[in-house]
């Protein structure tokens, strides 16, 4: 009775070490029986019934990342380049990556390798350093649509180093140093050229401004002269008027023939000090002929213009 009893714990054992799996989050476990696909476990507590049922494969679903090893690839203008990556891949169909490809991550890998030398080659060096957004989406693009029966996603793969030839470095650093000096080249012109246009600029403006500034002057001493003349002739007009009122007064045809002889006897007397040409009348050494003679203009003048005043057109 006890070997029957030990017979049957270790049936019951065998049963429980073999029937019972526990699939943990994110894995799927591959299921054959009698050698032929049965099932796919999902994650939790799940009865096998053993020797008969086995667990053939299992699966991690998470994603994972992948070194691709250094490989030279040659440009479209035949050059080469010596270039690695890393590649992120998960696993999407289970049963598809355990019975569609032996080494569905090899596979993948070696199919990352030949298909970035392939991009490679529809690019020119310069394209490859600057295009490596749109190369690793291809080489992505290129990975997924071959391995559709694989049960594998690409998910992103990104180019690491590009390591040219040591001549093509070379060449390129020369490049480089040349651009920069084009460029620092251009701004010092540039600057040059906008500081000659300043100066420029500049001058125009100080020219501009001081032919405003003598258009000024000259406008405010116009109008000075003007303003000036205009008060002279008012201020002599209001003497002339003074004289005229002061002449019709008692007295003041006797006073302005007296100013008159003065004034002629002061001229006269002047005459030998402004120039040495002399004009004498007849009697200079009359002077009160000489005074009578000016009083008889001023009568002369006097009485014109009192006919002046008489005349037919004076009441009109």
């Amino acid at each position: 009775m006890d070997i029957i009893f030990a017979i049957v714990g270790f049936v019951i054992f065998l049963v429980i070490w073999k029937g019972v799996k526990i699939v943990p989050q994110q894995s799927a476990w591959i299921i054959e029986k009698l050698g032929r696909f049965d099932r796919k476990l999902e994650p939790g507590l799940n009865i096998l019934i053993p020797f008969i049922e086995k667990v053939a494969y299992r699966h991690s679903l998470k994603e994972f990342a992948y070194d691709v090893q250094e490989q030279t690839a040659i440009t479209r203008d035949n050059v080469s380049l010596v270039m690695d990556g890393l590649i992120y891949v998960r696993i999407v169909d289970p049963v598809e990556a355990s019975y569609g490809v032996s080494d569905p991550v090899f596979a993948v890998t070696q199919l990352a390798q030949t298909t970035m030398r392939s991009e490679i080659g529809k690019l020119s060096l310069d394209e490859c350093f600057e295009e490596r957004e749109r190369l690793n989406a291809n080489i992505v693009n290129a990975i997924n649509e071959a391995s559709q029966t694989w049960g594998i996603q690409c998910m992103r793969y990104e180019i690491k180093n590009i390591t040219p030839p040591r001549t093509v470095l070379n060449a390129m650093e020369l490049q480089v140093a040349a651009e920069r000096k084009k460029r620092a080249e251009i701004h010092d012109s540039e600057g040059i050229r906008q500081s000659k246009i300043n100066i420029a600029e500049g001058d125009k403006q100080q020219v501009v401004l001081e032919s405003e500034a003598a258009m000024t002057d000259q406008i405010n001493r116009a109008r000075g002269e003007a303003e000036a003349i205009r008060e002279v002739a008012k201020a002599t007009a209001e003497g002339i008027e003074l004289v005229a009122l002061a002449i019709q007064k008692q007295g003041g045809e006797e006073a302005v023939s007296l100013k008159i002889a003065e004034q002629y006897v002061a001229a006269f007397s002047k005459l030998a000090k402004e120039t040495n040409t002399i004009l004498l009348p007849a009697n200079a050494g009359d002077a009160g002929g000489m005074v009578a003679q000016a009083l008889a203009v001023f009568d002369t003048i006097r009485t014109d213009r009192a006919a002046l005043k008489s005349g037919p057109w004076e009441n009109k």
